[in-house]
């Protein structure tokens, strides 16, 4: 049971796009998720910070909505964070969401389109270009990783 972490601003659309935009590259991803069914999904966009689990869960289609499992806690909440982890938030979300589930063991791939957020070089990092989002292409290199990573 891999685990995806989801940004969604830069990676489901482009970031700072109008509203009429949002979720627009949402199909890449599900296509992607359907070629990889034992994957689960957690948020770890900082829309977690204004939604409930279950508003974030209502964008997606109903099939991958309940493959939605939990969101990170804010790092702000977190405690003993590795020093090796204080500079990169996103990255000590990501580990402490598994740690917290006792599953620390499992393959994980954060999407995101923000490396600053995670440490140098993170093998686990799938980074989106921001201006445009999940775009095809890319959705298909998505798959690839997902498959090497089952």
């Amino acid at each position: 049971m891999p685990i995806l972490f989801l940004d969604f601003d830069g990676v489901l659309h482009p970031e700072h796009c109008h509203e009429s935009k949002h979720f627009c590259c949402l199909p890449v991803l599900e296509d992607a998720l359907r070629q990889a069914p034992e994957w689960q999904v957690v948020i770890s966009s900082t829309w977690r910070l204004q939604k409930s689990l279950d508003q974030l869960r209502s964008r997606f289609s109903a099939d991958i909505a309940e493959r939605v499992v939990g969101e990170t806690p804010r790092f702000n909440t977190l405690v003993d964070v590795p020093s090796s982890l204080v500079a990169y938030e996103r990255e000590a979300e990501c580990r402490a969401w598994l740690r917290s589930n006792d599953v620390p063991y499992l393959p994980w791939m954060a999407l995101d389109d923000r490396s600053w957020l995670f440490r140098p070089f993170c093998k686990s990092l799938f980074l989106s270009d921001r201006k445009t989002g999940l775009t095809a292409a890319a959705g298909e290199q998505l798959k690839v990783r997902m498959h090497q990573l089952r």
